[in-house]
């Protein structure tokens, strides 16, 4: 089963306010495992970037001016999503400014059955918890030291982890891996066959009896010599 984890940054909060798509990253998933086949790519949002987002981010105006627009990488975009799943965290948002930028570009949206939401797994799986990606790859041992700042490919990265933590794939390929390089480890034997052997023979000679018959004479009253009561 393909999917694709993908996480966007934008110049604010909300498509149908004027804010537009900076960034998406997106990382491919056969059956639970990161392929290492990716899409990434920056846009020029043609407006400007408020401080909060660029605070977010840290993706200012000039640099993003000399990078194209949404329509101008659209098609490639699609290319690789294909009419795969699509798993994202708090995912209404990303799937929002997706569908906002392919509305503008006159392509189709991407339908909300494709939408595979790991903000609701989590308040599901974790409930009462924080469900930040933070917190998330906190609670599961992933290494958050290079995410200074939020970043589109970054972040799939560590959501197509957390993902995978969420779902339980990591333990299930891990176990089917290890007992596969186990069973490779081993030796071959060679099958092994029951021999019958014959029966011993014991003889005893005249001597033998009588050291035996003098040792039980010395016992004073064995058991096997009492009568029954």
């Amino acid at each position: 089963m393909r999917e694709i984890v993908f996480d966007t940054e934008t110049t604010g909060l909300s498509f149908s306010s004027g804010d537009r798509m900076v960034e998406i990253g997106c990382i491919e998933l056969i059956n639970r495992v990161p392929t290492g086949a990716s899409f990434h790519a920056y846009f020029n949002p043609q407006r400007a970037m408020p401080i909060e987002a660029f605070n977010v981010h840290g993706l200012s105006e000039v640099f993003l001016s000399d990078k194209p627009c949404f329509h101008e990488r659209c098609e490639e975009l699609l290319d690789f999503i294909g009419d795969s799943p699509l798993v994202a965290h708090n995912a209404g948002f990303d799937f929002g400014f997706l569908n906002g930028e392919l509305g503008m570009c006159g392509r189709p949206h991407v339908h909300g059955e494709r939408m595979i939401d790991t903000l609701s797994i989590a308040r599901v799986k974790h409930p009462g918890a924080k469900h930040t990606l933070d917190a998330l790859c906190t609670r599961y041992g992933i290494d958050l030291s290079q995410r200074t700042l939020h970043g589109a490919l970054l972040d799939a990265q560590l959501l197509a982890q957390v993902y995978i933590e969420l779902t339980g794939g990591r333990q299930i390929t891990l176990g089917l891996a290890v007992e596969a390089e186990s069973a490779l480890l081993q030796p071959v034997q060679a099958p092994v066959r029951n021999t019958v052997r014959a029966a011993r023979s014991f003889t005893i000679s005249d001597a033998e009896l009588e050291r035996h018959a003098a040792f039980i004479a010395q016992m004073d009253q064995p058991l096997w010599g009492k009568a029954p009561s």
